[in-house]
């Protein structure tokens, strides 16, 4: 049996891509995948994560997909992760999928059956979906860090061109710090930043009073 985990990074920032991650292995493969490290990657720190991501790929089969800022900003962000996971699922036909809870659980059910067909008929998977899943289910906490890993990367690089950026989560004094002074100058926003989010509405009326 091939088992799919899929987990995201980044739903609730307001600067970076949402990245979400697929992690494939078989079932009987799973065990190993906690002897390599695997958790949720909110618990480990960035080396940590680095070094454990390494390890998970020669294990399994992963895959990442960024959303850019400009698409969540013209479109709806549940709909945007839903079309992505089922492309994930459809491309590696697993028999089993396991994700992280899309919402409150009594939604849950409804969320699959949109998922399932949004994959179509041809491929139909078994499908797990729950609360701290990245915790409990090895291929969920995989592709976890890989989702995490591959966010970082991108923030890197938008920390060598702008600045510190920090997490570009809006509760982050750093990410705080950085959209103000922003703010300040006048200018546009850079296409990392997702415009739409409250946190820029506010900080839109802070510079024009």
């Amino acid at each position: 049996m091939r088992v799919l985990g899929i987990d995201e990074a980044g739903r609730g920032c307001v600067l970076g891509p949402l990245s979400v991650a697929s992690y494939l292995v078989e079932v009987d493969a799973e065990p190993a995948l906690w002897e390599a490290g695997a958790a949720d990657s909110k618990t480990l720190t960035h080396a940590r994560r680095v070094e454990v991501r390494a390890r998970l790929a020669a294990l399994g089969t992963w895959t990442v997909r960024l959303v850019e800022p400009v698409e969540i900003d013209a479109g709806n962000m549940n709909h945007l992760e839903e079309a992505v996971i089922a492309d994930l699922v459809r491309e590696a036909r697993p028999d089993r999928v396991v994700i992280d809870a899309l919402g409150h659980p009594k939604t849950l059910p409804a969320v699959i059956a949109r998922l399932q067909d949004r994959v179509g008929p041809t491929v139909r998977p078994e499908w797990i979906m729950e609360p701290k899943a990245d915790a409990n289910h090895a291929t969920v906490a995989a592709a976890s860090i890989f989702a995490k890993t591959t966010r970082d990367a991108a923030l890197q690089a938008i920390d060598a061109e702008f600045g510190p950026i920090g997490s570009g989560y809006p509760s982050d004094p750093e990410t705080k710090a950085w959209l103000a002074a922003w703010s300040a100058t006048g200018r546009p926003w850079p296409a990392f930043v997702r415009t739409r989010w409250q946190t820029i509405d506010n900080l839109a009326q802070q510079t024009l009073f």
